[in-house]
Order: C-alpha cells, then sequence, then structure tokens
C-alpha cells in the first residue's frame, strides 16, 4: 500500500511516500516550513504549505499512486477556524514572545503541573498561552472563531472537510489536557472555549475521504481515505510501541530531540527542566524529556568542520567542552549560560564537542524521565557516529538506529493499518574506548554542575 504523509516539521515541511509492504520511503520531496513576519505576528505560511502539499500530491499520484494520506506535524500548534472552516487568524509561530506579554495573566488561569503534566514553557511552547493571547489581543477574534484543532487535523480537516482535536497533539505541553484522566484540563474552560473545541479524534481515525476539487486538482481518486493524524514525536515512537516488550526509550531527533520513556522506573518529573507527560499513539501517558538540540546544531554549524581522529584524541585529552545551553528557556539547563570552555578550539575540535554535547544533554533527559532498557534513536542525529558512540559510552545502555531517513513518515504511516510491522531498527557499532568515553561524559557533568 501507498501512503502519502504530510510531515510538517518545526523546520521543514516534507511529503514522503511510504510502501507500507516494505515499510521504505519510495519518495520524500521537502520544502522550507518558512514564518511569516507579521502583521498580524509571526506565523506559518499554511497557504504555501498547501500548494506545496497538492503539487507533491500530484507528483506522487502521477509517479508511483496513492492509496492512502496521513498526517504528522510538529506541537504546540492549533488552528482557529471561523464558521466557513477558513482561519479566524494566522497560525501563531510557538516562538514568537508575545504570548509573554500576558504571562501573569495567564499563569493566574493554567492549571498546575499535577492536573496536566505540561511545564510552563517560555514563548508560545504552551499552546494555551498562544490561544490566551490571541483571544485577549486581537480584535472581534473570540466572535469569529468557530472551531479550535490540532494542527495535524487542521490538514486532515483542510483535505476532507472534517476537522478534530486529537490525543497526542492535545498531550504536547498545550496545559488543555488532563493525561491522568484523559479529558480537557479546566483551562479550557477557563478560557471560555469549551464548546469551541472541535470533537476528538484518535490518531489512527479515518477524518474522512479527500474532497472532489483536491481529487480533481490533483489526479488522487476521491475515494482516497486521510487519517486524523499524529504529533511528530509520537509518529515516531508509535513504530516501536508495536514491536518492543519490556523498557525503551525513543529519541526523536530533529529540531527537538524528544526522549520519550516507556515501562521505565517511576520518577518525579521536574517542570522546571523540560519534563512533560506527552500522550503516545495508544492514548498512554508517557514521560519525556526534550531539548533543541536541532536548533543547536544549526546555530553552530558555521563554526565546526568534519573531525578526524586527532581532533577526537585532542577533544578527550584537554577535555573540551560545549556546555549548555546554546539554545536558552527550555530543556534541563534552561537558565544556565552555554558556550565553549576554550576559545581557541579549532573546526573540527568543536565539531567533536558539538556531538558530544547533544549526546550528553539525551543522556540527562533519558535520566530525569527514567529511562531503562534499549535506546532507539530516530532522525538526523542516528547517522552522527560521534553523537551515537557517546550515547551508549554515557548511558552504559545499548543504543539502536532507525533506518529509515524520516521515523515520523513510517510512524505516521503505521495509523493506516494497525497490524503493519516496521523493519526492526539496528544495533548500533560496537563503541571502543567505552571507559575513556565515559570519563569524558563524567568531567563533561562535573563542569556543568560546578557551574549553576
Amino acid at each position: 500500500m501507498h501512503v502519502a504523509v504530510l510531515d510538517i516539521g518545526k523546520t521543514n515541511a516534507k511529503v514522503a511516500l511510504v510502501d507500507t509492504d516494505t515499510m521504505s520511503e519510495l519518495a520524500v520531496v521537502t520544502r522550507s516550513n518558512t514564518v511569516r513576519p507579521g502583521p498580524p505576528y509571526p506565523h506559518f505560511d499554511v497557504q504555501g504549505i498547501w500548494t506545496f502539499l497538492l503539487d507533491s500530491l500530484s507528483v506522487l499520484e502521477a509517479d508511483h499512486g496513492i492509496d492512502r494520506i496521513s498526517i504528522t506535524t510538529h506541537g504546540a500548534t492549533f488552528v482557529l477556524l471561523d464558521a466557513n472552516g477558513d482561519l479566524a487568524t494566522p497560525v501563531m509561530d510557538y516562538e514568537f514572545t508575545g504570548p509573554e506579554e500576558l504571562a501573569e495573566a495567564y499563569d493566574a488561569l493554567r492549571p498546575d503541573f499535577s492536573e496536566t503534566g505540561s511545564p510552563r514553557l517560555p514563548m508560545g511552547l504552551n499552546a494555551g498561552a498562544q490561544l490566551h493571547w490571541l483571544l485577549e489581543t486581537q480584535a472581534g477574534l473570540r466572535g469569529r472563531v468557530a472551531q479550535v484543532v490540532s494542527y495535524p487535523q487542521y490538514w486532515s480537516g483542510r483535505l476532507t472537510g472534517h476537522f478534530a482535536n486529537e490525543l497526542t497533539s492535545l498531550g504536547c505541553h498545550t496545559d488543555l489536557w488532563n493525561p491522568h484522566a484523559a479529558r480537557f484540563s479546566h483551562l479550557v474552560e477557563a478560557l471560555g472555549i469549551t464548546e469551541k473545541m472541535a470533537p476528538i479524534a484518535l490518531a489512527s481515525d479515518v477524518a474522512g475521504t479527500i474532497l472532489p476539487g483536491i481529487a480533481e486538482a490533483t489526479g488522487v481518486a476521491a475515494t482516497t481515505p486521510v487519517m486524523s493524524g499524529i504529533h511528530d514525536s509520537n509518529a515516531s515512537l508509535l513504530p516501536h510501541l508495536r514491536q518492543m516488550d519490556g523498557p525503551f526509550s525513543v529519541v526523536s531527533t530533529g529540531t527537538w530531540v524528544i526522549s520519550m520513556a516507556i515501562g521505565g522506573a517511576p520518577v518525579m518529573l521536574d517542570p522546571t527542566r523540560d519534563t512533560l507527560i506527552n500522550v503516545n499513539g495508544l492514548g498512554d501517558p508517557t514521560p519525556s524529556a526534550r531539548f533543541m538540540g536541532g536548533r543547536e546544531f544549526e546555530h553552530i554549524r558555521m563554526e565546526i568542520g568534519e573531525p578526524s581522529s586527532a581532533d577526537v584524541v585532542r577533544v578527550l585529552k584537554q577535555r573540551l567542552f560545549l556546555l549548555p545551553s546554546v539554545q536558552a528557556g527550555s530543556g534541563p539547563f534552561p537558565h544556565r549560560p552555554g558556550g565553549w570552555n576554550r576559545s581557541e578550539m579549532t573546526p573540527g575540535e568543536k565539531g567533536v564537542a558539538l556531538s558530544w554535547y547533544l549526546a550528553l544533554m539525551t543522556r540527562e533527559c533519558l535520566s530525569m524521565v527514567g529511562a531503562a532498557g534499549p535506546i532507539i534513536v530516530e532522525g538526523p542525529f542516528a547517522r552522527n557516529g560521534n553523537y551515537v558512540a557517546m550515547l551508549n559510552a554515557a548511558t552504559g545502555r545499548p543504543v539502536r538506529l532507525s533506518h529509515s531517513a524520516t521515523g515520523t513518515s513510517i510512524g505516521a504511516s503505521l495509523l493506516v493499518d494497525r497490524h503493519a510491522m516496521p523493519v526492526h531498527s539496528i544495533r548500533a557499532p560496537q563503541v571502543s574506548k567505552l571507559d575513556v568515553l565515559r570519563e569524558y561524559a563524567r568531567d563533561w557533568a562535573l563542569e556543568v554542575n560546578a557551574t549553576p
């Protein structure tokens, strides 16, 4: 079966065609996920993504044929629709700082971490803070809004005409959901939007078939079903929920590096260190922790070079570190000023230290959520040998690597068939000098903890 997956990450939007018989991607097309500066505020270019989606569906249908369509998107994003199903206001970029202007008023409304498993986050990373700011500052918006929908379900709704809210997106640090009771938190009533929340759907529900006009524009059959859709980190997790028993963890890498623990040790999550309770694709609460590792990599990328074996030796011997946090305001060390511990480091040395920093930040996240058992790494960091080696050494647990270039797309494709089994992840290569890497990891942690 050929499943076309619209996969919207914070940095890039992709359309991947997945063959579920072989669990392989037959084609992947990509565009930047552009943020438009405004007015009225920074917002996502949803019309540009829509045009890209229709063009991609046309090409994939002509080249391969499409049997189903599925959706996965980044979190922290909800869409306000008017009575015609059009945008009541542009879709806010969650990195817009506007909601912080009303932080005091919002904090008086938002539920406690014990109810939602959602930490208080900066900017618009709590979707509830976005909704509060929009409703308070955009003239006439409250009267225009007919439906509030989660981001994957906006896209499946635009394809089918049937909009919804879905658990994995509601459970992504929104403040809007109580994962313990599987219902809306009291914030929904406090914001006055209870009657405007679109119906609840499961990620694996069929939203409907594509609208006739879309079928005509793309050549895709009008009888083609569209799945409701899933939050992208949970799309990465879904294949492993089907495959693995016992405790394990999944590290989904991209703009965000999100560590999710299944069956791990019970821990008290610390909301001040960017831990949270996600809701996975089966509807179950999932302890999680995250940091903006992909954003940090992009921020530093121009400073680094391809490391040599000599670079590795020097970084180890001289204890050359990148210290947290490169991206302030999130992650396990949100308020710690970060940077290189030696200003004279070469590009190759920085390349090693950056990869090891990302692995050690991941180790910290895994520790905070009580992760146990093997670690499966999804996304671009799975192709970084220095990252994988340090993660293996620092955690002392086996690391497995996803086959997929876009693990989120494979996961989203599984929504069409509850019995489909993805290709198993592979064991990471054996790491030499484990003890030396562990000593580096120990000294990095001592350096981090020595400076507040």
